[in-house]
């Protein structure tokens, strides 16, 4: 999920995707120990989308909104 996608959403629904990215996260550490995770990679993605999640939350929290203009 992209930031600009994460950006539009409210915090509860922030919340929401959380809590399902911490147990997608769970679900890929269990299959990593039974051996039957088949792209290793999907760990670090599952972390970087938690992080992306809480570092948005918290921007909306302290009341941080991060414009960026590309102009034209």
């Amino acid at each position: 999920m992209k930031v600009e996608e994460i950006r539009v959403l409210g915090a509860e629904e922030i919340n929401k995707r959380l809590d399902e990215a911490y147990a997608k996260l769970f679900k890929l550490r269990l299959q990593s120990a039974t051996k039957q995770l088949t792209n290793h990679r999907e760990i670090p993605q599952a972390k970087r989308n938690i992080s992306r999640l809480k570092t948005i939350l918290r921007e909306k929290e302290l009341g941080i909104r991060q414009v960026q203009d590309y102009g034209g």
